[in-house]
């Protein structure tokens, strides 16, 4: 075998191996397939915390006086989502044995922007988060369909197998969606009371994301891959 072979046979081996690992993260786990609600309860679990934290901020104070020290409801709320938040990637990386992009990446923002509202006793970063988080999702998923790359798979991997055009049009519609949240979470904290952001926060951007979700169906189910029937050995 001539060295210009040799070379070739190693690109090619190098590519298998890239596609393979992409593969790997695409395809859902055995863990993820058994446990679907988990998962679920696992990414909107620190949002239900954050919220019951704002409510009843001044009632735990009372009950935890060593709380006061961290500032008003508000900044309370975040100390125990970023708690929450904390204890949700560690169990995901327990249970799933990975930990998955959108919670990981806005778990980031969360310490960051949580740790700064608390130090700084400034509530803008934490009302920030979605804004930073929503907008790095979307700019992320329309700079990867530039370069040919549909990179919401990674992100629903256990819940769709699509062939490559519908995942091309799927992430450039999430693209937009979360491009859209980012501005409405802007307009909303900076226009509204603190409770009325909470609650948009906790129970509009929910129902929002679900009923866009829901309207992506026809696109989904008609990209949708067939997985294989395995044979039956006699």
């Amino acid at each position: 075998m001539t060295q210009k072979d040799d070379l070739a046979s190693q690109t090619k081996a190098a590519k298998l191996g890239s596609m393979q690992s992409i593969e790997s993260d695409i395809t859902p786990t055995k863990e993820e397939k058994q446990h679907p609600m988990l998962k679920l309860a696992l990414e909107i679990g620190p949002l239900l915390v954050f919220f019951f934290g704002n409510l009843r901020g001044e009632w735990l104070v009372s009950k935890f006086p060593a709380l006061s020290a961290i500032g008003g409801p508000l900044l309370v709320a975040t100390a125990l989502f970023m708690i929450a938040t904390v204890v949700s990637l560690v169990i995901s990386k327990i249970v799933f044995h990975h930990l998955p992009v959108m919670p990981f990446v806005s778990g980031i923002v969360v310490l960051v922007f949580g740790s700064l509202s608390i130090w700084l006793q400034d509530e803008t970063f934490i009302k920030m988060k979605p804004t930073i988080v929503n907008s790095l999702f979307g700019v992320t998923l329309l700079i990867g369909l530039m370069f040919g790359k549909s990179l919401l798979g990674y992100v629903f991997n256990a819940a769709f197998q699509l062939d490559e055009t519908g995942w091309k049009k799927l992430t450039f519609r999430w693209g937009l969606f979360f491009l859209v949240l980012a501005v409405m979470n802007e307009v909303v904290w900076r226009n509204f009371s603190d409770a009325v952001w909470i609650n948009f926060k906790v129970w509009g951007t929910m129902p929002i994301t679900i009923a866009f979700t829901l309207a992506q169906m026809p696109l989904i189910m008609r990209h949708t891959i067939t997985e294989p029937v395995a044979e039956t050995e006699e």
